[in-house]
């Protein structure tokens, strides 16, 4: 459904140009849901914004659905749904009305439209709403509305810019549950995120942006166990400094040990495969007379992805974000004028 290569953009703002994506190479396959991930001035938006048609690249290549980004922009648009993060209904539109105007803009017949917009609130869980103007529903009915706007005349990709920020946790999961109701259908989409446990949820593949390029990719646990492993922690009763050494060396000789950490009666143990590890782990330590009170398993995060690749942390990146790389796509005008203000919806 998309190949790009060599995608980047740089803006000229009011202190100089800001490379925000720099050449980035994406391939999305038919029914996938693929995420990107990173930090605000990522460069996510931009990308989904090239994409999409809003703004022009200023090098690299895409086809999108089947038709050239370049040559064929109107091609690209009317084979895809955008939902932006902005939202896409003005607080006095009707539901309903909304919907109808939607798919009619892309040549659905008036019967086609309405029974179109009808089938998605039932799906979205908007029944009953189709009458209601949009400042009377609720943030996740809202979102699910922009959704619903994105999907009314039945595109087979759909992009996603951050669709659950602003949302209760109960209208995310959700949210959540839509989105994948709508991959089993076999829309493809493409979402950016900065939520870790968003993207781990939903995508069957991730590009990690960071800095406006592409640091890493693969599904979660490909990222996870590749980047960092999984790490084995072991609850020592009135452990000292000897034990907790004695505990390393053991583990060394019954296990491969990528790195050991020890730390308060605690040693966290840093191995390839975790659930391989436990039972040859636990026999050493029993020979080795070593009773450890609790062992815990686990597969590192995504945000241990991102502080193995970056060296910062993808928490501390979206609290204390680089001024230098705040996403021109969403802050500057640029030269591409009222395009990059407006939907490929419309």
């Amino acid at each position: 459904m998309i190949t790009a290569r060599g995608l980047a953009r740089t803006f000229q703002t009011r202190t100089g140009p800001v490379e925000a994506v720099r050449g980035v190479d994406i391939d999305v396959a038919d029914g996938e849901i693929v995420g990107l991930l990173g930090p605000n001035g990522a460069g996510k938006t931009t990308t989904l914004r090239m994409l999409t048609t809003l703004i022009t690249p200023t090098a690299g290549d895409a086809t999108i659905a089947g038709h050239d980004l370049r040559l064929d922009p109107r091609g690209v648009r009317s084979g895809i749904g955008y939902v932006p993060q902005g939202g896409s209904t003005g607080d006095d539109g009707v539901v309903m009305d909304e919907l109808i105007l939607q798919a009619r803009l892309f040549r659905l017949s008036k019967a086609d439209a309405r029974r179109s917009a009808t089938e998605l609130l039932g799906s979205l869980d908007l029944n009953g709403l189709d009458e209601r103007t949009c400042k009377q529903l609720s943030g996740g009915q809202r979102r699910r509305v922009d959704i619903a706007l994105g999907l009314v005349h039945r595109p087979g990709l759909v992009f996603l810019d951050e669709p659950t920020t602003g949302l209760d946790p109960q209208s995310r999961a959700n949210l959540w549950d839509h989105i994948r109701d709508l991959r089993a259908r076999g829309t493809t989409i493409v979402i950016t995120t900065h939520y870790l446990d968003e993207a781990d949820a939903l995508c069957d593949r991730i590009l990690v942006m960071d800095h406006g390029t592409v640091v890493a990719e693969g599904t979660p646990d490909e990222l996870k166990r590749r980047i960092s492993g999984d790490i084995i922690t072991l609850d020592l009763d009135h452990a000292d400094a000897g034990d907790a050494e004695t505990v390393v060396r053991v583990a060394e000789k019954a296990v491969a040990v990528r790195s050991s950490i020890a730390e308060h009666g605690r040693i966290h143990l840093t191995v390839e495969h975790g659930d391989q590890s436990v039972i040859p782990l636990l026999r050493a330590l029993d020979g080795a007379g070593v009773t450890p009170g609790a062992l815990t398993v686990k597969r590192p995060s995504l945000d241990d992805v991102f502080l193995a690749i970056t060296g910062r942390s993808l928490r501390d990146a979206e609290q204390h974000p680089d001024p230098a790389r705040t996403d021109p796509a969403q802050t500057e005008p640029t030269e591409a004028g009222a395009a990059a203000t407006s939907s490929p919806n419309h």
